[in-house]
């Protein structure tokens, strides 16, 4: 089937429905109403003889087939506003991504395997902002983040990239280490905690430890200075399964007996809703969703 140029608009009011789950909010980014966005979509339906969406009461959630045509959508749209923005820009500008994430992510997780992308991608410029507070994702922000969390921001897309777990470490030189058998035994040492929204309190009460008096002896507002002290002997720090594996590997920590407890947030992937993703974002995204976590 020809593509005629009579599709375009069509299609990207489609796409944009797609992005949002939502003829409103579409409307609102193009300019046009929320009838006008549905109009376009039955015209599409009509033209494919295909049911792109399934309407309910709260909404619209795409079928299988308007996924598929979505994620096509998306990447050919974004690969035409890569190059307009090239011809408008410098070209150093249009291979730039910005990236806000937590700094214990950074570097513990993604340096190690940012080389593989540096290799498949060397024309792609990453810059990371590891700021403590959430980063805005207006005009001139970042192109997406990887945060840790619950999974759903409003106005963000979010893609699940892995799961999390805590569990007590300490270094293998902590004094009486051998004698460390349960949580007990955990509860009555020095113990280093970070600001993570769940903590020590937590993992005891999965331990099956209750009513007994935590001392958090030191604390810190990064996951990995939680897990330096550790390692240098200041206590026991709990660790996130994601960030403390090259701490596990080169022997700096030893894992403790009791439970690994699975944590109430995960780690995601997000961009704007509202903004379709540059080639050399969504490469990067790409490369991140299929990385291997286990």
């Amino acid at each position: 089937m020809a593509l005629r140029a009579d599709w375009l608009p069509t299609l990207a009011a489609f796409e944009a429905a797609a992005r949002h789950q939502n003829f409103a909010h579409a409307g609102e980014e193009l300019h046009l109403t929320a009838s006008a966005v549905s109009h376009h979509v039955r015209k599409l339906e009509s033209r494919l003889g295909v049911v792109l969406f399934q309407r309910h009461a709260r909404g619209v959630a795409l079928t299988a087939e308007g996924r598929t045509l979505a994620d096509a959508a998306s990447n050919a749209l974004a690969d035409l506003d890569g190059v307009l923005g090239a011809l408008r820009t410098p070209g150093r500008d249009a291979s730039r991504v910005r990236i806000t994430t937590l700094h214990s992510l950074v570097h513990t997780w993604l340096l190690p395997r940012l080389p593989t992308f540096a290799a498949q991608h060397p024309d792609v410029r990453l810059a990371f902002d590891t700021e403590i507070a959430l980063t805005r994702f207006d005009d001139g922000g970042p192109d997406l983040g990887i945060r840790h969390g619950p999974g759903h921001w409003p106005g963000l897309t979010a893609h699940l990239l892995m799961d999390d777990a805590l569990f007590p470490v300490a270094s293998p030189r902590l004094p009486d280490l051998a004698r460390i058998e349960g949580a007990a035994d955990i509860a009555a040492r020095p113990l280093v905690a970070d600001l993570a929204r769940q903590g020590w309190h937590d993992w005891f009460r999965a331990a099956g430890l209750h009513g007994t008096q935590i001392e958090e002896r030191h604390s810190f507002s990064d996951s990995t200075d939680a897990l330096n002290a550790a390692a240098n002997g200041l206590g026991i720090a709990l660790a996130r399964k994601r960030i403390v594996q090259p701490y596990l590997d080169d022997g700096r920590l030893v894992a403790l007996p009791g439970p690994v407890l699975p944590t109430r947030w995960q780690y995601y992937v997000v961009y704007p809703a509202h903004r379709r993703l540059r080639p050399a974002a969504r490469a990067f995204v790409d490369w991140l969703l299929a990385q291997p976590v286990d």
